[in-house]
């Protein structure tokens, strides 16, 4: 391992995206959008579908959100959810980055607790290579699945401690992009490539990108620590929505200027769903808290069809989850749901919204980032 994590750090020669406006960090609000706009995806399978189609869907939705201007698009590390299709970021991305042209392709993210950090800086650095200067890399702590799904990935039951390293294992990632472990480091020798290593190489050209380090939360330790070291923070109001303003906070409060940034960047994970009618809506969001239901009681499976929601017997408890759990999705009309973001925005003072509509049907999916396209007057590209 690196030294503490206060050793983290981004160059100007590598970080390929400054702190500017505009940048591969900062979005563009277009159109009447309150802020930038962007996609999260789980790449959900539903029920009767299979995992090919749900890629088929993920590179429709990446397309689209491309086409009408939403500033970048994200997959997130899950394992062991017969629902979820994202296990493998990277496999994903790669994939993405063939049938897409301009939008970022990034994670949100990689549980790097799951992973050797020569290992992501090695699948990163070939992503950047594959599209570069659009690849975003976002950390999280957590495993993104269940304690024995975890010591199996790991291959150790040292699941508390792994989480606990995460700062020494990010500071060991960074050295690995930077290539800049110091002298007499047991690391010194071993480069991550593709890498900066190759412009130090007779005859090399370094690409002047490399993957900006994003962290992701849904408390105050990730927030603190992306303060800290000046980095850009995602935190995922769509399932926490009680710690997202005490987060953003803490990280605001926390933030210190560095090469990354000058000042603090934050974005949000939104659930928001959009249709032609409130009804509809309601239908298909129903549909992704039944399914949360039945992860939440050790039951994961494939996302249900709108007619199983519809038909499905909640209990008392059950219906007050389900009351919960939508009360922080903004669902309905598209008017309604631009009202929402707008209204999030400005609660939460959010940089950047990252929209997920977790639905069974990739056709409500895809209309449905069409419709909030067309509400907050992004322009077709």
């Amino acid at each position: 391992m690196s030294g503490d994590h206060d050793e983290i750090r981004d160059t100007d020669e590598n970080r390929g995206t400054g702190g500017v406006p505009g940048d591969g960090i900062r979005g563009t609000a277009r159109g009447t959008a309150p802020v930038p706009l962007s996609v999260l995806d789980l790449v959900t399978v539903g029920a009767g579908h299979t995992a090919s189609q749900a890629v088929r869907t993920a590179v429709g939705i990446a397309r689209t959100a491309e086409r009408r201007g939403f500033h970048r698009y994200w997959v997130a590390e899950h394992h062991s959810m017969p629902g979820v299709a994202s296990s493998s970021p990277a496999v994903l991305l790669a994939h993405l980055a063939a049938h897409t042209d301009r939008i970022r392709l990034g994670s949100g993210g990689v549980m790097l607790p799951n992973h050797a950090p020569l290992v992501i800086a090695e699948q990163f650095g070939t992503l950047e290579a594959m599209a570069p200067g659009r690849v975003d890399l976002g950390l999280g702590r957590a495993p993104g699945t269940d304690g024995a799904t975890a010591a199996a990935l790991r291959r150790t039951d040292r699941l508390r401690e792994g989480a606990d390293e995460f700062p020494q294992q990010l500071a060991e990632l960074t050295r690995f992009l930077d290539d800049d472990f110091p002298d007499g480091h047991p690391y010194s020798r071993i480069h991550a490539v593709p890498g900066p290593v190759q412009a130090t190489s007779p005859g090399g050209v370094q690409s002047p990108h490399r993957p900006p380090l994003w962290l992701l939360g849904s408390s105050g330790f990730s927030a603190q620590l992306a303060g800290r070291l000046g980095l850009p923070f995602a935190f995922a109001h769509h399932f926490s929505a009680a710690n997202t303003v005490p987060a953003l906070d803490l990280y605001r409060e926390s933030f210190r200027p560095s090469a990354v940034l000058d000042a603090p960047y934050a974005l949000i994970g939104v659930g928001a769903l959009a249709a032609e009618d409130e009804k509809e809506a309601r239908r298909q969001v129903l549909t992704g808290a039944l399914s949360m239901i039945r992860l939440r009681t050790g039951r994961p499976g494939l996302i249900p069809s709108p007619e199983e929601a519809e038909a499905y017997t909640f209990s008392e408890m059950e219906r007050d989850f389900v009351d919960s759990w939508l009360s922080n999705v903004i669902y309905g009309t598209p008017d309604a749901v631009r009202t929402g973001l707008d209204a999030l925005a400005k609660r939460t003072g959010a940089d950047e919204l990252m929209i997920t509509a977790n639905a069974h049907g990739g056709d409500a999916r895809l209309r449905s980032y069409e419709l909030i396209a067309d509400a907050c007057g992004l322009p077709e590209e």
